[in-house]
């Protein structure tokens, strides 16, 4: 007899299930264009400025998660990125940025999909996964390329920096085995694989109407 295959886990049901979603987003002609330095600064602080947007309804969802005694264990202080991304924006448009960034109608709809279901625990699961695991993966090579193609320093790419993270690869293996260990039904699986893939689709239509912002040259 052969062997069963053990059953996967949700975050290799999320990496998985959301392959196609990921590398559409991921080579959205603004992406490319910002990362290639095709772009400029002002480019990168709109799309910092629709960061907050997001962050700020992602983490009013984790404090509601965090209340939730399975939830708790995928809540994580060291993660926290909206004042870094305030800092961020003082830097890049100075102490009125309040009044001038603009949140872009396909980020006020990301927003509110996560003020919607952020506080179903698959849901609030699968959104964080893709924004954290994200930040501390392939974000690391934005704030290179900034960096890089824009004489960037330290300020202004704070977002991208967790001075909490001693090591970020053991705990980005720890946050797959405490999503693992969510012990969701198999229902639960099915809807936080589904809005995964609504995550990056959101995150793509940013990245469209960023893209129509700033065309490049």
């Amino acid at each position: 007899m052969s062997a069963v295959a053990p059953e996967a886990t949700l975050s290799t049901l999320l990496r998985d299930g959301t392959r196609a979603e990921h590398e559409q987003a991921e080579n959205e002609g603004f992406v490319s264009r910002l990362l290639s330095g095709g772009l400029d600064v002002a480019a990168y602080a709109d799309l910092a400025a629709q960061q907050l947007a997001v962050y700020t309804a992602l983490e009013e969802a984790s404090a509601v998660v965090r209340a939730d005694d399975r939830g708790a264990t995928v809540v994580f202080d060291e993660l926290t990125r909206v004042p870094a991304i305030e800092r961020d924006l003082s830097h890049l448009y100075g102490p009125g940025w309040r009044s001038e960034v603009r949140i872009l109608p396909a980020t006020e709809t990301y927003a509110a999909r996560l003020r919607d279901v952020g506080a179903d625990l698959p849901r609030y699961a699968a959104h964080a996964y893709t924004r954290y695991l994200g930040d501390l993966s392939g974000g690391q090579i934005i704030a290179r390329m900034m960096q890089r193609h824009y004489g960037m320093g330290a300020a202004g790419l704070e977002f991208y920096d967790f001075p909490a993270i001693v090591k970020v690869k053991p705990f980005k293996d720890l946050y797959r085995e405490r999503l693992d260990g969510l012990a969701l039904t198999p229902g639960e699986v099915a809807v936080a694989v589904a809005e995964a893939q609504e995550a990056f689709r959101l995150n793509r239509a940013m990245f469209v109407e960023l893209g129509a912002v700033h065309p490049g040259a």
